[in-house]
């Protein structure tokens, strides 16, 4: 797997496909072989013609672990999707993030605007703005000494969605802890480049996706029928959605 450093930090990703580049930023606990191989995204794009290119971040998967939270801040994060896109000699690119991906992605469009063609906002809506990071339930059940130790609902799903992914858990709380201010409403109404904010229905996690696009200048929405927080991710309407704006974004 090619990795890359920014700084002292070695991002792991992969790199498939030919055409217009598409950076894809997963969630957190997740990595890119999970959020983005497995569900079929790197396949359904390079099949569309397009170039996927997919980050371990930070404390994830094959990329540096790391155990101060100060350096998980999302701004840091969003730098080392900058610095990839640095690393291949890619001047623009569309941009997908899931849930914490997903913040990422608007703090990178934020610091760095002339880089992103378009913005897909996956599994995050108005918490954006209107909501920080993950609660201190989800971070005390990270240093629980085990899964049966975990009672609050919430973060047992977390606990096991971590253990599942064989990620580091200690990195994961720090990462937790780090926390993600929340993005202000002005930030929002300056990213004037076409923006896709797709959340699962059922989601009771992302907050709604339409006070988000009715923030921003070029928002439109896709709604992801049925869908969770976690059973979105690699759903067929999700996808077809992404490839329709993809198609049609100037």
């Amino acid at each position: 797997m090619p990795s890359f450093h920014n700084g002292p930090v070695e991002i792991a990703y992969l790199d498939e496909g030919e055409g217009e580049p598409i950076v894809l930023v997963h969630g957190f606990a997740s990595n890119k072989e999970v959020n983005w191989v497995a569900p079929g995204w790197v396949a359904s794009l390079t099949r569309a013609g397009r170039r996927a290119i997919a980050l371990d971040n930070r404390g994830h998967g094959e990329s540096s672990k790391l155990y101060d939270p100060a350096d998980y801040d999302r701004a840091k994060m969003a730098e080392d999707v900058r610095a990839l896109l640095d690393h291949l000699g890619i001047a623009r690119a569309d941009v997908m993030g899931y849930s914490m991906g997903a913040r990422i992605t608007a703090n990178l469009a934020l610091a760095h605007p002339k880089r992103l063609r378009s913005a897909i906002i996956g599994g995050l809506g108005i918490r954006l703005v209107s909501g920080g990071g993950l609660p201190s339930n989800v971070v005390r059940a990270l240093e629980a000494p085990s899964i049966d130790a975990v009672t609050d609902p919430q973060g047992f799903m977390f606990r096991r969605f971590a253990e599942q992914t064989k990620s580091d858990l200690r990195a994961l709380a720090a990462c937790a802890r780090a926390g993600a201010g929340p993005l202000s409403r002005d930030e929002m109404a300056s990213l004037r480049i076409p923006a896709l904010i797709a959340v699962g229905t059922k989601d009771t996690i992302a907050g709604s996706p339409r006070e988000l696009a009715q923030l921003l200048p070029e928002g439109r929405v896709l709604d992801i029928p049925d869908r969770d927080h976690m059973l979105a991710v690699g759903d067929r309407v999700y996808k077809e959605g992404v490839l329709a704006f993809l198609r049609q974004r100037p």
